[in-house]
Order: structure tokens, then sequence, then C-alpha cells
């Protein structure tokens, strides 16, 4: 599950973004501590280590407004709503450079309250094992997360703030998020079409080989 690297936005741009305001650690609700997988970009030939909020985010927002990009109004409706985006996503030249408590001290998060997990693809095969969380405030959705953890790759896409599973596969290639998100996200989207009285069974988005 590799980004698009045609689709990704400049790597420069990103970085005179976040240069031109200061980050705000925020202690919002959703929102995952990625700190303990910062020790894994000396290890990784590809690195994709993204922060967007508070007046970075709003600041991402009006650069859509300058731009003539076609995508721009849909990604502006894609931000409304969101508190921020974190991204840490590594590509190996080689398997075994990250550790099972690295993957454990995320998903040891991602089994506190308020969060579901809703989708699991596992291959003991392949030694591939992705997921995707659901952080729910009430009846809305209030955070998503998606755990990828491969052979060589392990990548953390966490979105804080109130989603639009309609609007967020504009997100789909763009700020390190996976182009894979679209049909992740449709997914979840005809999951929520469905009769209130109808309950998920999570074993049925299992994948095992």
């Amino acid at each position: 599950m590799r980004t698009s690297q045609a689709k990704m936005w400049p790597r420069v741009l990103l970085v005179l973004i976040m240069a031109c305001a200061p980050l705000v650690s925020l202690a919002q609700p959703g929102k995952l501590e990625l700190r303990n997988l910062e020790k894994l970009s000396e290890k990784a030939e590809d690195v994709n280590d993204i922060t967007l909020e508070g007046p970075v985010l709003q600041l991402t927002v009006k650069f859509l407004d300058a731009t003539h990009d076609p995508d721009a109004a849909q990604l502006k409706e894609a931000i409304k709503g969101l508190k921020g985006i974190y991204v840490k996503s590594f590509e190996f030249d080689k398997p075994n450079q990250y550790s099972a408590a690295d993957v454990e001290a995320i998903r040891s998060q991602l089994s506190h309250p308020g969060w579901t997990r809703v989708a699991e693809s596992h291959s003991k095969r392949h030694a591939e094992h992705d997921e995707i969380y659901l952080f729910k405030e009430g009846d809305k959705v209030a955070g998503l997360t998606i755990l990828v953890a491969e052979p060589t790759e392990l990548s953390v896409v966490n979105i804080v703030g109130l989603i639009d599973f309609d609007k967020l596969g504009a997100l789909a290639g763009k700020f390190g998020i996976p182009e894979e998100i679209k049909d992740q996200t449709k997914n979840k989207q005809d999951k929520h079409k469905t009769k209130p009285d109808q309950k998920e069974n999570p074993d049925q988005d299992q994948e095992q080989e």
C-alpha cells in the first residue's frame, strides 16, 4: 500500500507551509501520539512526516484559494471540520527495520475508549497487517486512523475532526495520505447507509490468507 508519489503535493510546498506558522500541539480527542516512530527515519529509504493542524491547516485552506488546482474546491470541502492531519510513513529497502513494539505502541492507543476497528486485512503469508479505526464522539465520527504494517513499510495516517465520508476521498494522494483511502472511505460510507437496526460484523471486513 504505497502512496502515489506522482499525485502527492510537492514536499517543498509542505515544508514552506509548515515554516510559515508555528505548530500547535493541542490535546485533541482522536489524536494519536506518534513520536515513538521518529527514530525510524534513520533506517527508512523514504519518509513522509506531515503535521497539519491549527494555523498551518488554516494556511493550507488559504493557499488552496490562490491555486488553480482543479481539485482545490473539493480539497477545501474535505478539510472543513478537520482539526488535524498527521502522517508518518516509512518505506524501507529491506524488511525487519521496525519492531512489533513500534506497532503496538500505536495499536494500544487505538484500544482506548472511543476507538473502534472497522476494517482489517491480515496476511500471514505476506506478513501484512492493515487496519482502519474510527473515533466516535456520540453519533459523530471525529477521527480516523489507517495503520499499515508491511515487511518494508510502516505507515500511520491520523485524521482528527468531524469527518464527512462523502468528501474525505478528495484527500487521497494529498498530504501523504494514500490513494487507497478512496476505496476504504467508500466502503465505510456504504456501511453507514445500512439500516439503523443492522449491526456491522467486524469479521466481514477481515481478510485472511
